[in-house]
């Protein structure tokens, strides 16, 4: 999950990417709005209002007219109700105010997520990458013809990977997909890992990706 977080205050900003990295999010940060809207693509926008060279307020709404899609939440110190209701509707989904906590943040940007999640196209009902064929609606696997027996974790860890065969995903990417959460207990999303590898047979279908995640070989 890679969130772009924009805030003039490089001190505030440093704490926070280092923050939002130890929660497992990739983290580029934008100290003014120019360099906001010159930012690499990103899931998910943390947007202070108050820039030195122009109105948060405006960088919402081009981001918002760039992409449709795009998680945007407010991130300021502006808690008038004025304020919030501009933010919203220019194109903000979420409004925050500071001073905030970030177990208060975690949990807007996983609820954030949810309802992106909700709301992309139904994913297809049959997958079938290289050996694997994954019947969704069923909850079903095979290899090769030979059915696999596995618990609900690892076929939806399974599921989720094939639904972008050969694209690394991220860790917190993964969680939430299967726990609806990007914090978990240590290890957790490793150990089912390292059960689906066994289970299906070959280690080299389900690849560690290095400081990303993981990824479904595509063939």
């Amino acid at each position: 999950m890679r969130i772009l977080l924009v805030e003039d205050d490089r001190r505030v900003g440093a704490v926070m990417t280092s923050m939002l990295q130890r929660r497992g999010y990739a983290v580029e940060h934008a100290a003014t709005a120019t360099a906001a809207l010159e930012a690499a693509p990103c899931d998910l926008v943390l947007l202070d209002l108050n820039l030195p060279d122009g109105d948060g307020i405006d960088v919402c709404r081009v981001l918002r007219a760039r992409n449709e899609n795009l998680g945007i939440i407010a991130v300021t110190a502006r808690g008038e109700e004025r304020d919030r209701v501009t933010g919203l509707r220019v194109g903000a989904d979420d409004y925050v105010v500071k001073p905030f906590s970030m177990a208060e943040l975690q949990a807007r940007i996983e609820a954030l997520l949810r309802r992106t999640m909700r709301s992309a196209p139904a994913p297809a009902q049959v997958i079938e990458v290289g050996p694997l064929r994954i019947d969704v609606a069923a909850r079903t696997v095979a290899v090769a013809g030979e059915p696999v027996n596995l618990t609900r974790k690892e076929f939806d860890i399974l599921a989720s990977l094939a639904r972008q065969p050969g694209v690394a995903l991220t860790r917190e990417r993964i969680m939430l997909d299967v726990w609806q959460t990007t914090w978990s207990g240590k290890h957790t999303l490793e150990v089912h890992v390292a059960s689906l590898r066994n289970k299906l047979g070959d280690p080299d279908l389900v690849q560690t990706v290095r400081g990303v995640g993981y990824r479904l070989r595509s063939t």
